[in-house]
């Protein structure tokens, strides 16, 4: 499923128009980009999801063409744990 689908089924489904669906959309997209860039909080949806800006330690890899040890500096990822609810509906 894409954006623009997402946005039809989220439309029909709180029976709003497109327009309202993809602004709320893009608001919880930008609100959730802004909590993990942070890094201070989780945003959570108990039962659904679970969305965290981790620290990943700085390391050494490899070139894949030459096999070269390569210094990967210290960054941040995304963790995204999922809640109960979606693990239940995952099974099917």
């Amino acid at each position: 499923m894409n954006r623009s689908e997402l946005v039809v089924a989220l439309a029909e489904r709180a029976e709003v128009t497109r327009k309202d669906a993809d602004a709320v959309l893009a608001a919880f997209a930008e609100i959730t980009g802004e909590v993990v860039a942070k890094g201070d909080e989780k945003v959570t949806i108990p039962g659904f999801l679970t969305l965290e800006r981790t620290l990943r330690a700085a390391r050494t890899g490899r070139n894949p063409q030459t096999g070269d040890p390569v210094q990967i500096p210290a960054g941040h990822g995304v963790k995204v744990s999922a809640g109960s609810k979606l693990k239940e509906a995952a099974k099917g």
